[in-house]
């Protein structure tokens, strides 16, 4: 079975800032995280490959990051790249063909924008996105959704106006798991499900429970929703490191994953583990 972390970041804050780590209780993850520090976890998680995902919207970070999985120190473990570029340019098409052709754009396998942080819940349909959106598709790219549980109608809408598009919800839409709460949650994220052409990450979950106090079964009601909706087949691990490391180590948050998933069939369980990253991806 090849096990793939579907969601993982790095970042240098000597390199540009990252203003959503001035948030207070962020601090402990307020440095510098390298793709060299997650290398030694990665291996005794026994992760064979992982997917690098954008953190900020600027267009010199996913030139760095391709770079950075073509590097022979990173010891072959960026398997995929989900970068950022401008949705709303109208030269979409031409930046995204540039990206390919630099120093490790073979592995850049999708497109990622903060939705979350858009103040228009909206933001997915607006008509210039829209066309961004098509563009991603043209170039055989993935789209990965960072959105709020409130944001999924819209994200629905928007899978279901892009049939050609490979939607990935991230962090399955973060649901309030430290609230306790499932609704409307489980009721959009079905909606969102139903549709073919969305897959979802089973990953950032400690982070949406109690970071001090979590346990395996506060996750598992989310989880078994997920799986429910989207069934094996579509859905992937990730860590979320090292945003993770707020409320669990690496080992143990790959762990949970496969606890999670303990009651699938193998090959169920292989899909969630590696198999369904491997295809969304082209891994």
């Amino acid at each position: 079975m090849r096990v793939i972390d579907a969601h993982h970041h790095v970042w240098d804050l000597a390199v540009r800032p990252q203003e959503w780590l001035d948030a207070p209780e962020l601090a402990p993850i307020r440095r510098g995280f390298a793709l060299a520090e997650l290398l030694p976890h990665a291996r005794e998680a026994g992760v064979d490959g992982t997917v690098l995902v954008q953190t900020v919207t600027v267009p010199e970070e996913t030139p760095e990051l391709l770079a950075l999985a073509a590097e022979r120190e990173a010891g072959g473990l960026v398997a995929g790249v989900v970068g950022w570029t401008e949705l709303r340019d109208p030269a979409i098409a031409d930046t995204l063909a540039a990206l390919r052709a630099l120093p490790g754009g073979a592995r850049l396998s999708g497109i990622r924008h903060q939705v979350q942080g858009e103040a228009d819940p909206h933001w997915l349909l607006r008509a210039d996105v829209q066309r961004g959106l098509a563009a991603v598709a043209a170039a055989g790219l993935v789209y990965d959704l960072v959105i709020l549980p409130h944001q999924l109608p819209a994200a629905t809408r928007a899978a279901a106006l892009r049939p050609e598009l490979t939607f990935v919800l991230d962090h399955l839409g973060k649901p309030p798991i430290a609230a306790g709460q499932r609704e409307p949650w489980a009721r959009d994220l079905r909606r969102f499900a139903a549709l073919p052409n969305t897959t979802a990450k089973l990953s950032g979950l400690v982070t949406e429970a109690d970071w001090r106090h979590w346990t395996v079964a506060d996750l598992r009601p989310y989880a078994e929703v997920a799986l429910e909706a989207f069934g094996p087949g579509r859905l992937m691990a990730g860590s979320d490191w090292p945003v993770c490391t707020l409320a669990a180590g690496y080992r143990r948050v790959m762990e949970t994953a496969a606890t999670l998933t303990g009651g699938l069939s193998r090959a169920e369980r292989a899909a969630v583990l590696g198999g369904t990253a491997s295809r969304v991806y082209g891994l």
